[in-house]
């Protein structure tokens, strides 16, 4: 074992277990506040650390002074413990003691105070005390495992820090049943979950703290919190949005890496996680001593109240220690061996998500952490689903993805996690690692395949029309296999992560230099189309060409098969100024700006996408339960698909390939295959959708009988302000005239 020299040792003290702990119980993991037989209340605590030789429970008064407890009791390498007295409230953190060896993968250091992974509520922040301040400060160098500045690089993490980490790393804190603790599901019995099902649902990603932050109706006090989100400002846009779940951006507990703290900035999105039980403490409005646990609950309960679902975005696939440099906070001190996939020199770390480590999932005890933490937000924090980041990290076995894994067949057998909303970002940036479509049953996927389609179809960078006929039904090449359905689709144009939708039709470069990193960050394929200036402008018609460009990304989007995802913001026209990896820009560049709905220019476009979602809503035919045949469905029906070119025939196998940027899309109401719940057929009206990315107006026949008699103009987005219902309709075969890239939806009239 190597240490440095010079430093005070305060970790290799004799440990005596003190009189007052009893033996506890190894189960559950945590610290849970309870009343003991003998009718003495007090909290068990239970620590899973195989391999260690021992433990010490760290206790934290007020002042930060430090009490230890030697937990003695050992049971299927749980080290556990019951503390009479100690209440909710009560901070508390651990020291792990074992030996150092890092060229064998072994890293315990009981110099770093370390954060229970089951904490349920955490108080304070990593590196609160940082060494200098502003840009260049970086975090303190006893967070460090190992002597982070040795000399010599090349062992620069094999040589042990002996300085204690405890005056810059946040405790756990124990939470009472009142603000969410043993209670469990029987806390929400009065709470009515809107249960949307998958083929009704539209998605909304939004950050808690951006959403809220310049929000003029949350108060001060509360914007960028989960209490701001729960305020009725808040609420008021995405009901009259229509959106029926919020998608969260992390909300566990994490941490801000050091490269970002050196030049004077925060990671934002949250992927960094470090608390898989814990809600951020930093989106806490109410206190950060368990009052941030019920400030969630009465956010979701908020939302379910307005029918809108939560969907946490979750980050399983690695924590924020990053690789062998990075510092040690909690899973690295308690068992590295056990928690991470090592390479083959045991020293450094098997990196498929790009952050410098993996959690091996295939282990029990880290399944366990994962399952344990899924099932708590469920039963006891509320939430109806999960989207998760870089899943295919997740469905590893020893190496390769493998889609009968260890976590894949946990879920599908768990009794709580089965039923609610699942959702796999299906890749990672491993060997074999990209996914799509691949995963089983009971999964959505967002689909990137439809997102780049879509991108590429209204920038005319599309030699026909193959693909785009795919991502606009359901993409049933991917996903029709195994009793997949549709919505095994999350059809999405734009995420957290790339540009803006109005940025996707303003710039073709990104200009990511406020990140720090000389812009080499972000990707370089945005297959975006500035409309012919680049960045902000004061061309009229190059604005008014973006605004319609926006109109057709958005219809397309909610006219499409599968589940919508829009993202925050995007409805109002929101820029980050071509920023295309904002992850660390938590100021006015990712914050939502509430302005926009009030500007002439962007107003009607919420509007618009609000009238999208309650045709969607209205009209089965546009939120199908099953693919699509592509024949009649009853004695002398339609197809319940078909296909037009614009010369209003159907189109045929050569059409597909013929190079061209029209098509129409027949969508027959009275020819669904699925039936309601009891068991009568659904009929429905009927719908033909134009799409056309030319930048020139071209003629286009309406199909005539038997597909209709006439058609009705719901939508056309070359107009600013939409048709209304009293306009007159079109006669079926008329030829009409489509304006240069824009998007016509009718209702089609029986004769």
């Amino acid at each position: 074992m190597s240490s440095a020299p010079e430093q005070e040792a305060v970790a290799d003290e004799p440990l005596a277990p003190p009189a007052d702990i009893r033996p506890g119980s190894p189960t559950p993991l945590g610290a849970r506040y309870r009343t003991g037989p003998d009718g003495i209340a007090g909290t068990n605590f239970a620590l899973w650390a195989g391999g260690a030789e021992a433990v010490e429970l760290c206790l934290f008064d007020d002042a930060e002074r430090e009490t230890r407890h030697a937990l003695t009791e050992l049971t299927h390498e749980i080290w556990h413990g019951f503390l009479p007295g100690v209440r909710p409230g009560q901070r508390y953190g651990y020291r792990v003691h074992g030996r150092w060896d890092p060229w064998s993968g072994a890293r315990w250091n009981p110099a770093k105070l370390l954060l229970d992974p089951y904490a349920r509520a955490v108080d304070g922040d990593f590196g609160t005390r940082t060494e200098g301040s502003g840009t260049g400060a970086a975090l303190p160098a006893q967070l460090y495992g190992h002597v982070r500045d040795w000399p010599q690089q090349q062992v620069a993490d094999t040589v042990r820090d002996d300085r204690d980490s405890a005056p810059y790393v946040p405790k756990g804190v124990v939470v009472g049943d009142d603000t969410g603790g043993e209670g469990g599901a029987d806390e929400w019995r009065d709470d009515r979950r809107p249960k949307t099902p998958w083929p009704d649902s539209v998605l909304y990603e939004l950050h808690v703290r951006g959403f809220t932050m310049r929000h003029p109706g949350i108060p001060e006090r509360l914007r960028g919190t989960y209490a701001g989100l729960a305020h009725p400002a808040a609420l008021e846009h995405l009901v009259r949005l229509g959106v029926t779940a919020v998608e969260l951006l992390p909300v566990h507990q994490f941490a801000h890496e050091d490269h970002l703290v050196r030049r004077g900035l925060r990671n934002y999105w949250g992927y960094n996680s470090i608390g898989y039980f814990a809600p951020h403490a930093g989106y806490a409005a109410t206190g950060t001593r368990g009052q941030q646990v019920g400030e969630f609950k009465r956010m979701v309960r908020a939302l379910h109240d307005a029918g809108i679902e939560v969907i946490l975005d979750v980050v399983y696939n690695h924590t924020a220690e990053a690789g062998e440099l990075g510092p040690t906070l909690s899973l690295r001190g308690i068992d590295n061996r056990g928690y991470y996939r090592l390479a083959g020199d045991a020293r450094r770390y098997a990196d498929y998500t790009g952050c410098g480590n993996t959690l091996h999932v295939v282990q029990p005890q880290v399944l366990r952490l994962i399952t344990d933490s899924l099932r708590y937000w469920v039963t006891e924090m509320g939430v109806d689903g999960f989207r998760f980041d870089l899943a295919a990290a997740l469905a590893r076995s020893m190496h390769d993805v493998d889609m009968l894994s260890p976590f894949l067949a946990v879920i599908a057998q768990d009794p709580v996690l089965r039923r609610v909303k699942l959702i796999a970002e299906p890749w990672d940036v491993g060997n074999g690692g990209y996914q799509v479509g691949a995963f089983p049953p009971l999964w959505t996927e967002w689909n990137d395949r439809y997102r780049d389609t879509v991108r590429d179809f209204w920038r005319g960078a599309q030699h026909d029309v193959r693909d785009l006929g795919y991502r606009l039904s359901g993409s049933s090449d991917l996903y029709a296999w195994g009793g997949r359905r549709p919505y095994a689709s999350v059809n999405f144009i734009t995420a957290h992560d790339g540009f803006t939708l109005r940025d996707l039709v303003s710039y073709e470069h990104k200009r990511n230099a406020d990140n720090g990193e000389g812009n080499r960050d972000g990707t370089h394929d945005n297959r975006s189309w500035n409309c012919g200036a680049e960045g902000e402008t004061d061309d009229q018609e190059v604005r008014a060409l973006r605004r319609r460009q926006l109109r057709n990304l958005l219809t397309t989007l909610l006219l499409s098969t599968g589940v919508p995802m829009l993202v925050a913001g995007d409805e109002m026209g929101r820029t980050q100024h071509g920023n295309n990896n904002a992850y660390c820009q938590d100021n006015t560049t990712s914050w939502l700006d509430w302005s926009l709905p009030a500007d002439p220019e962007w107003r009607p476009l919420a509007g618009l996408v609000a009238r999208l979602i309650a045709l969607r809503r209205a009209h089965p035919v546009l939120r199908r339960r099953a693919f699509f045949s592509g024949r009649p469905h009853q004695q002398g029906g339609l197809r319940d698909l078909a296909w037009f070119t614009a010369d209003g025939t159907e189109m045929t196998e050569q059409d597909w390939y013929t190079p061209g940027a029209t098509l129409g899309m027949y969508l027959s109401g009275n020819d669904i295959s699925q039936r309601d719940d009891r068991g009568l057929r659904i009929v429905d009206d009927s719908f033909l959708a134009v799409l056309h990315a030319g930048d020139r107006p071209r003629p286009f026949t309406l199909p005539g009988p038997p597909w209709a008699g006439r058609y009705e103009l719901l939508v056309d987005t070359a107009r600013e302000d939409q048709p209304g219902a009293a306009e007159a309709p079109y006669a079926a075969g008329a030829p009409i005239t489509l304006a240069g890239r824009s998007v016509l939806l009718f209702r089609a009239v029986p004769d």
